[in-house]
């Protein structure tokens, strides 16, 4: 696997724990919302702009992008 492609999944890794340590869920239960909401495939697709960002400001993100697209979380 290339450097790039782990740096990747490193990062969706910490997104994932960040996301369900803030909104108070497991790691699992993160990662099944963030998938069935469309977020994991946003954050794959703009991968090069997000890991600039912080950390905070992109779980901002992901919590309002899950929510317009009706997750409660």
């Amino acid at each position: 696997m290339s450097a790039s492609v782990l740096n990747k999944i490193e990062y969706l890794v910490l997104l994932v724990a960040a996301f369900a340590s803030r909104t108070n869920v497991s790691e699992a239960q993160a990662y099944r919302y963030l998938s069935q909401y469309g977020a994991l495939a946003l954050c794959d697709k703009h991968y090069d702009i997000m890991h600039t960002l912080s950390l905070e400001e992109n779980i901002k993100t992901l919590q309002t992008y899950c929510q317009r697209k009706g997750g409660n979380l």
